[in-house]
């Protein structure tokens, strides 16, 4: 019966027969980024904590097993929605052991400002030099043209060293205390979000 949970959640997430991450490029464009796969383990990088306290994800993970939530920054609406609802299913997340971490490229002083809803114990990290968002294989280039819109509406986004706009794709992946993706679900359309739902069914079969 768990077998059969898990091959019915899994359906449409890509599975690796590889364990060990290689270092990421950035992509192109969205559609062509190349995210970690079940069973890779995930970089040991370094992303800070919104009072700007830099940490190890790789020793974040350790402590528990971990969902890790990347997504674009607060001024995204779709992100927004996701946050909200996750909050529904979060309490039962947290109580199978799972501590929820969310990555953007935001900064400390950005994640400070948009802090999400008190009650909630999802722990915020900031990325700007694009440690995990680019090993994790969910980097990509902006073009010109998205990058002065989104600049208009006064939302900077993250550049490389060669000034060049990057955002995530936004993803979902569930980690081991071993470090090593249990679950993964990326989609290069930001519009696209894996439901609640499913994150907690998925959380649920991995902690039998």
């Amino acid at each position: 019966m768990r077998l059969l949970l898990i091959s019915a959640l899994f359906i449409s997430v890509l599975v690796s027969c590889s364990s060990i991450a290689q270092p990421r490029d950035i992509a192109p464009e969205a559609d062509a980024v190349r995210p970690l796969l079940n069973g890779m383990t995930i970089p040991n990088v370094t992303v800070n904590l919104a009072d700007g306290t830099p940490v190890s994800l790789a020793g974040l993970t350790m402590q528990k097993p971990t969902v890790i939530l990347f997504y674009r920054g607060g001024w995204c609406p779709y992100c927004n929605r996701q946050f909200a609802e996750l909050q529904t299913v979060e309490r039962e997340i947290v109580a199978l052991g799972y501590q929820i971490l969310a990555i953007s490229p935001e900064t400390p002083a950005n994640l400070q400002k948009q802090a999400l809803n008190t009650e909630m114990q999802v722990i915020q990290l900031s990325d700007t030099a694009l440690n995990a968002i680019r090993e994790f294989g969910l980097a990509f280039h902006v073009d010109k043209v998205t990058q002065m819109r989104y600049a208009a509406n006064n939302i900077n986004l993250a550049t490389d060293a060669d000034g060049n706009a990057v955002l995530p794709a936004p993803g979902v992946f569930i980690v081991n205390q071993q470090g090593v993706v249990e679950f993964s679900y990326v989609n290069p359309d930001f519009k696209v979000r894996p439901s609640a739902a499913l994150i907690l069914s998925v959380a649920k079969v991995l902690a039998d």
